[in-house]
């Protein structure tokens, strides 16, 4: 047989993290609430299904946005026959002016720097292949998406270097931290050609303030490397303080930079919920790397149906103002629902006003501080508990004990199940902590607190919108 390439035959996919692991064993046992009741919950997957009953009502209203009706089967021809990769004008400029009213209308995007790319995996390689080659580097804070590893790195030969960020200060990225790490891929004799910030972050879900973004625009600038600001989670900002875009910092008197050297990627998986659909973008505002990124675009195009769909639906500008208000009044009443409960049983979380997730804090715990108590405790979770958690370290967070939950990616049901779970779980701990003496008095804390949570998770008083099942179309990668 053959010998196949490097790339075939190498792990550079990511595919060996707990990350991916956890996603292995849900597919295996998936929770399902009448033919697998004791299923593994899938709370590893940062996916926004709670808008879709709003999103039904659109599709109902508009059949003429698909080539699949009888309304708009007219245009069937046109969007099946060949569309170049600059994509349809109309799916640029609604995306460009969705991006627009995402960031409260405070910056303009020029719908002529829309590139499309298979969905953000897509825009980040395609990004990598631009402003690097193989054996250079860029620097990103921890924790950090697991799957950067894969979309950076794997075909393009290039390396990440972790610029590390502690708890005592909520990981907020310093200039010190920076500098460091600058400073350790010098001494690997790697040359970095660019910084990664993701904003709002994944997995923390917190904001970069607006001090902070400049602090990074002026150590990009000082270095004269590039800055890739991936703000696929902009819409998904539910309470203040307000997301900061990139875009924004660059126009402001205050700030000298060259803005050949920044780039945003975007996409519609997050903050729509649609994920399915592949719709990536990349944003630079460097001539060259929009006329490169957009023939590259041809390895990873959006289809022409979704782009007619998406066009209609964005620049219908009353759905999107409704759907924006209606998406962040969701998600901040899971988010509170999901963080209360938890702090119902001594389960705390990093502060939190963004994203579909949340950072639990469970290092009390860890058997020990260790990523092999880490380890173990996940996989009691997984195993035991049957829910598809994320342990810090598969985000490259160097303190064990953090771990990414999501909670937007379910039904109240699911969800009432899934916290259900965690009380038992962490009451059991707390038992097998206590010494005898103590045990009669947590007899007592438990039933009342059964009883809270029973409350809490109450039918009275769940949120009255529920999403649809996840969708079949989303899958782990194997």
């Amino acid at each position: 047989m053959a010998a196949m390439s490097k790339i075939a035959t190498g792990n550079g996919h990511g595919e060996n993290s707990p990350y991916f692991d956890g996603w292995k064993a849900y597919e295996t046992d998936p929770f399902h609430p009448i033919d697998r009741p004791d299923g593994v919950i899938q709370m590893g997957l940062a996916e926004n299904q709670l808008c879709f009953d709003f999103i039904k009502k659109w599709l109902i209203k508009h059949p003429e946005a698909s080539v699949s009706t009888a309304q708009g089967v007219n245009k069937f021809k046109e969007m099946a026959l060949f569309q170049d990769y600059h994509g349809m004008p109309e799916f640029r400029r609604a995306v460009a002016k969705f991006m627009g009213k995402v960031r409260g209308d405070r910056v303009k995007f020029d719908p002529d720097r829309i590139v499309m790319s298979g969905g953000a995996t897509g825009a980040h390689e395609t990004l990598a292949f631009c402003l690097a080659d193989p054996g250079e580097a860029f620097l990103v804070p921890t924790p950090y998406y697991p799957g950067f590893d894969r979309d950076l790195k794997w075909r393009t030969g290039v390396e990440l270097v972790p610029v590390h960020c502690e708890s005592s200060n909520n990981f907020k990225i310093t200039r010190d931290a920076l500098e460091a790490a600058y400073v350790k891929a010098q001494e690997a004799n790697l040359r970095v050609k660019g910084l990664l910030i993701t904003n709002p972050s994944n997995p923390l879900g917190t904001i970069l303030d607006r001090d902070t973004l400049k602090n990074v625009v002026g150590f990009i600038n000082e270095k004269n490397i590039h800055l890739i600001g991936d703000e696929i989670y902009a819409a998904t900002v539910f309470m203040e303080p307000e997301f900061v875009s990139i875009s924004e910092i660059i126009e402001e008197d205050d700030v000298e930079c060259n803005r050949d050297l920044i780039h945003i990627v975007y996409s519609l998986s997050k903050d729509m919920g649609f994920p399915g659909f592949r719709v990536g973008i990349v944003y630079s505002y460097n001539d060259a790397v929009v006329s490169c990124a957009r023939k590259m675009s041809s390895f990873g195009l959006v289809s022409s149906q979704t782009q007619h769909l998406i066009a209609s639906m964005l620049s219908d500008d009353d759905f999107v103002d409704d759907f924006i208000a209606e998406s962040k009044n969701l998600l901040f009443k899971r988010h509170k629902y999901f963080t209360r409960s938890l702090s119902q049983v001594g389960i705390g979380s990093l502060k939190s006003n963004a994203g579909l997730f949340i950072w639990m804090d469970l290092r009390r715990l860890l058997r020990e501080k260790t990523f092999e108590a880490e380890m173990e405790l996940w996989r009691v979770i997984i195993n035991e508990v049957k829910l598809n958690v994320s342990p810090g370290s598969s985000f490259h967070c160097h303190e064990p004990g953090w771990f990414r939950v999501c909670f937007a990616n379910m039904d109240d049901n699911t969800m009432a199940v899934a916290l259900s779970r965690i009380r038992t779980f962490v009451l059991k701990n707390n038992e097998a902590m206590v010494p005898p003496r103590k045990l009669c008095r947590l007899s007592s804390l438990k039933l009342s607190l059964s009883r809270r949570m029973d409350d809490l998770m109450s039918p009275s008083i769940l949120s009255p919108h529920s999403p649809l099942p996840q969708s079949p179309l989303v899958r782990a990668r194997n």
